[in-house]
């Protein structure tokens, strides 16, 4: 098996996105990869981010090079979330990835960058296999950003597909916040 199937195998399982560090960890060298966005396999998406063209790209792909291209520890947050998991109507014209740290690089336009110290481990999982904000934490973050009527339509869609649970929703009652 060569290094091109190699990363085809990262892709598959990565929505058709491929790191320079997935990548090195599946023993494939940094400089092979290199090699094949050069000869057209791959499509540079930025400082060490790739997108496999032989694996179809689907609404998750530009979510995961946006967490990606974020670095390390990166987050899908807020809308992002939601829109991910097909949430209420969502269409954000940009996709909000959160980061504990600074990033100095340079970001693509449909990208929103927010440093967010104040996301404890206990409000980040995986959704589709890309880290992001629990949904209890992104309806949260988005209740002052949405008219109340819509957000508690949220919480309740989020409970009737089991994605919170009623301690949640008792939770969020209790500090006034579902009407």
């Amino acid at each position: 098996m060569g290094y091109r199937q190699d990363l085809w195998e990262i892709a598959a399982a990565h929505h058709g996105v491929v790191t320079i560090a997935e990548a090195d960890d599946a023993g494939v060298p940094a400089v092979e990869v290199r090699k094949l966005a050069s000869r057209g396999a791959l499509r540079a998406y930025g400082k060490g981010v790739y997108i496999h063209r032989e694996v179809p790209s689907t609404t998750r792909t530009e979510p995961t090079a946006a967490v990606a291209l974020a670095g390390d520890d990166a987050f899908l947050h807020r809308d992002a979330v939601l829109h991910l998991l097909d949430l209420g109507q969502f269409n954000p014209r940009r996709i909000r990835v959160g980061t504990r740290r600074r990033v100095r690089r340079a970001l693509p336009d449909w990208m929103e960058l927010e440093t967010r110290r104040d996301v404890p481990d206990s409000d980040l999982t995986q959704y589709e296999g890309i880290l992001s904000t629990t949904v209890r934490r992104a309806l949260t973050d988005m209740r002052d950003r949405i008219p109340p009527e819509r957000w508690s339509a949220l919480v309740a869609e989020s409970h009737q597909r089991e994605l919170i649970d009623e301690t949640d929703v008792d939770e969020m009652l209790a500090k006034g916040t579902v009407t």
